[in-house]
């Protein structure tokens, strides 16, 4: 019998298909030769590395869980396990991945019109267009039926008008996924961002996601041909279920920053010596370590299983929530764990681990609170909903 291997406890490896690992380790790989080495710097410098784009589309990481349009067409669960390997390098290349399929290329391919489709899908699929999603606006975030971003019509053509905020690769975008309120519902826009009267102003000083490129998006009298309306879809529902797309995202992506926390401090404990032994000797510290062991390895069997629901056309929100809840959660509580094997190293940018925990703090909170989370679930095991 094979001695467990304590950076994979329960064998969660052998729960994949081969193209899943394969898909797993080439991320791996990238990360570890592409990212891993200057995460901190970019970090430090928040900056995000533009140049690696290509490489992603390349990768066929782009939109990789859609079909057509030059996308991979791979299963949900291989794209968990690709956010999963993104985010143990930074959660903000996998913000970026995940905003560029789930969120921006994902609404097109599933509401957009042929001609949508054909404009920006290939490109995107490739990295030669990038594109945001534009949703949360100021003091609107968890209520985005209260948006005050509104399209009117004029003729053939719509007037936008209004501003979001927090939006993921904002200043780098050619393409906008903007949604409005219309006089017929809350609709979504495909809109170039060299359209007169947009603008993508940079956020500063952030303490957390400073690798990812995040904007203030403003929409002055815009004007849309009436043909960049999204055709597919009236009211929130529309939005809705592309968050519910990135979530299921991040459910996995989370953990790829608790694994690198974890093993960080696993490495750490094995070297660090105090009163002449390593600390990983001690009983407080083994407590930890198999603390942050338990937590990640429940954690991932719960995303394998989302995973394998997902594929199976068998996954509702709800349960996208539960995974998003339970494992974001889990993921910065492994990180401040983490963080004390560490000690005072713990705070350093050459170590991973404080970078993780304050990505984790933006990850916690965007795309759904834990309150909001909280919510859904709460109204799904009472039938009573709390929102109002």
């Amino acid at each position: 019998m094979t001695k467990p291997d304590p950076r994979d406890l329960l064998g969660i490896r052998d729960l994949l298909n081969e193209e899943e690992r394969e898909i797993a380790d080439t991320v791996r790989t990238f990360v570890r030769k592409e990212v891993a080495d200057h995460a901190g710097q970019w970090f430090e410098d928040a900056t995000f590395p533009k140049h690696l784009v290509g490489q992603l589309g390349e990768m066929g990481l782009l939109g990789m869980h859609l079909t057509g349009y030059g996308c991979a067409g791979t299963s949900a669960t291989a794209y968990g396990l690709a956010c999963l390997e993104l985010e143990a390098g930074d959660s903000g290349l996998r913000s970026f991945v995940s905003v560029q399929g789930s969120l921006a290329m994902f609404p097109i391919w599933k509401y957009g019109s042929d001609e949508q489709k054909d404009r920006w899908l290939p490109s995107m699929a490739r990295g030669e267009a990038i594109g945001c999603f534009g949703l949360t606006e100021p003091d609107r975030g968890s209520d985005p039926g209260d948006m005050r971003t509104f399209a009117k019509r004029d003729g053939g053509d719509w007037i936008l008008n209004g501003s979001k905020m927090w939006i993921t690769n904002g200043t780098l975008a050619d393409v906008a996924v903007v949604w409005a309120r219309t006089d017929e519902g809350v609709r979504g826009f495909v809109v170039p961002t060299d359209t007169p009267g947009f603008t993508a102003r940079e956020i500063k000083h952030k303490l957390s996601l400073r690798m990812s490129a995040t904007a203030e998006l403003s929409f002055d009298d815009l004007r849309l041909p009436g043909d960049a309306v999204l055709p597919g879809v009236t009211g929130l529902k529309g939005p809705l279920s592309c968050l519910s797309e990135a979530r299921f995202g991040i459910l996995f992506g989370a953990l790829g920053a608790a694994r690198t926390c974890y093993e960080s401090a696993l490495d750490y404990a094995a070297t660090r010596e105090q009163f002449g032994r390593p600390i990983g000797g001690f009983q407080l510290t083994q407590q930890k370590l198999v603390g942050m062991a338990l937590e990640l390895n429940k954690a991932m069997l719960l995303a394998v299983h989302l995973g394998r629901r997902k594929d199976a056309g068998e996954l509702p929100p709800e349960l996208v929530s539960f995974g998003k809840l339970n494992n974001v959660r889990t993921a910065i509580d492994i990180a401040r764990t983490a963080r004390t094997i560490l000690a005072a190293n713990g705070i350093s940018l050459e170590y991973p681990v404080l970078r993780h925990a304050n990505n984790l703090e933006s990850v916690l909170t965007y795309e759904g609170t834990e309150e909001i989370h909280t919510l859904v679930l709460g109204q799904l095991l009472t039938g009573q909903s709390a929102y109002r």
